[in-house]
């Protein structure tokens, strides 16, 4: 993608100090709740709108507003709302198709590359791929099913629910469950309005207790009870050629998870945890082209996988890894001990809430499955520590391109911003980030340039990821693909 720096003509960035600034936050303000119902509008029409590669959907006035100051991190000033707004006027004006448009970037886009155009001619010339184009993303809507509803079953859903809307196009039809209580509907639907973490959740949450059912944001989810894959009535609720998404983490193996393909109403599994190596681990935006129709049975990786691999895969094809370490400090999870016990794998069982706790992790060989010429080049390992949500990675890495800090560091910040791979990578500068200011982030992994190192073919990236939205926000892109869902991203700056 073509770089758009701010020293290609400082002076189309450069802005005058407002009179009043007040007057002049108000003014930008009421552009943005004025663009509100348009990206809603658009959104149900299948037009998606980003800025530098973040949905705003479901975004609040300031949420957004934080975004335009965001952008200077991008391009060495903030973006203004009165150059978006422009653009989104614009663009509201025009018969589009399904398709994903970045306003940010084709507002500066403008600025520096409209070649004499004006406005709106430069943003159909930008679009002209799909003014009218009306085919429906899919046939029919894909059925969805969860296998499994606790921490990342239920921030899947809600990023689904974020995401899809009316459910045109991914529908979650069930839930299954393990038998429980008589209070259990009415236990996970509170579970699902409220999370010690993220918050509560972004729309309205109704039971119907007669159909054993959670109406959220409009959706019907029926919640089912089995104690196998094999043994679910999906037929009963409606729910056909459904793709399941098993986050149980019970079985890894083609023979365990097979078990799903065996029901006639299932197609496809989405395995929420790394497979073995006779299926497919996918991390969207490195190898998700891998994904065929044939393929039944698809493992997501791990959270750890999706966060480093992006970032790997970058720094390989620019400098070539000749050798490396990946450290994780990772908040500890649902699988550890919380009081000492006996652990029979390589994690020492000692009270997680309280230590530090050196563990194991694949992360090393997860990398290779998708990223085979790192094959034997880097070992791995974790510390599990007090914290209920963000981890951070550091990538020691021996190169064999030598390099500077500078010249590092900018490479990194380009790939974020301006690479393919913007929609995995962020990037922050900030002197003061903690792992708290990562929390909710839908992205892979971010970048910490100030803490991020390199000497010659020395190099030690920080890489913070939320362990759990980060990753439920890759798995939500990979049953895209699996659906078939492919949008049309622009503008197309290649």
């Amino acid at each position: 993608m073509t770089e758009i720096k701010s020293d290609t003509n400082p002076d189309k960035r450069k802005r005058d100090k407002p009179d009043n600034y007040l007057d002049n936050w108000i003014e930008r303000q009421s552009l943005i709740e004025s663009a509100i119902p348009i990206i809603g509008k658009m959104h149900r029409n299948n037009v998606r709108i980003l800025l530098y590669g973040s949905p705003l959907m479901t975004l609040s006035v300031i949420e957004i507003m934080q975004l335009h100051r965001k952008v200077r991190e991008a391009e060495g000033n903030e973006l203004s709302e009165f150059e978006t707004s422009k653009v989104l006027e614009c663009l509201d004006s025009i018969d589009l198709g399904p398709c994903q448009l970045d306003i940010g970037i084709l507002a500066a886009g403008f600025m520096f590359d409209s070649k004499g155009m004006a406005l709106e001619e430069f943003i159909q010339e930008q679009v002209r791929e799909v003014i009218g184009v009306h085919q429906p993303i899919l046939d029919k809507s894909q059925d969805l099913v969860l296998y499994g509803f606790g921490r990342i079953g239920r921030l899947f859903t809600r990023l689904l629910l974020e995401d899809t809307g009316a459910g045109e196009t991914l529908c979650l039809k069930a839930v299954v469950t393990r038998s429980g209580s008589e209070e259990d509907l009415l236990k996970r639907a509170e579970l699902m309005r409220k999370d010690s973490v993220h918050g509560r959740f972004k729309g309205t949450i109704r039971v119907d207790e007669q159909e054993n059912a959670l109406i959220m944001n409009g959706n019907v989810v029926k919640f089912i009870s089995a104690d196998s894959p094999d043994n679910v009535d999906y037929a009963s609720c409606g729910i056909s050629d459904a793709i399941v998404i098993d986050n149980t983490g019970m079985s890894s193996t083609k023979e365990g998870l097979e078990k799903h393909l065996k029901n006639k109403e299932v197609k496809k599994v989405l395995f929420t945890a790394p497979v073995k190596k006779e299926l497919k681990n996918i991390v969207y935006g490195v190898n998700h082209d891998e994904i065929d129709d044939k393929d039944e049975i698809i493992g997501a990786a791990s959270c750890t996988t999706n966060a480093i691999v992006p970032v790997l895969s970058a720094v390989d094809n620019e400098f070539q890894i000749d050798n490396g370490h990946v450290e994780t400090i990772h908040s500890y999870t649902n699988d550890q001990n919380l009081i000492d016990n006996y652990h029979r794998k390589s994690r020492r069982g000692r009270a997680a809430a309280l230590n530090m706790v050196i563990t194991e992790t694949g992360a090393a060989n997860a990398v290779s499955q998708i990223l085979p010429n790192l094959e034997g080049k880097l070992s791995a390992n974790a510390i599990r520590v007090p914290t209920p949500n963000v981890s951070l990675a550091i990538l020691s890495l021996y190169l064999k391109k030598p390099t500077d800090q500078e010249k590092f560091v900018e490479f990194l910040k380009q790939t974020a911003f301006h690479s393919l791979l913007k929609d995995q990578i962020d990037f922050t500068q900030s002197a003061e980030v903690v792992s708290s200011d990562i929390v909710g982030g839908r992205y892979a992994g971010v970048i910490d340039g100030q803490a991020t190192k390199c000497k010659g073919r020395n190099a030690i990236i920080y890489l913070w990821y939320d362990n759990e939205i980060g990753y439920c926000a890759q798995l939500i892109k990979v049953v895209k693909r699996m659906a078939g869902i492919k949008y049309k991203k622009l503008p197309n700056f290649l």
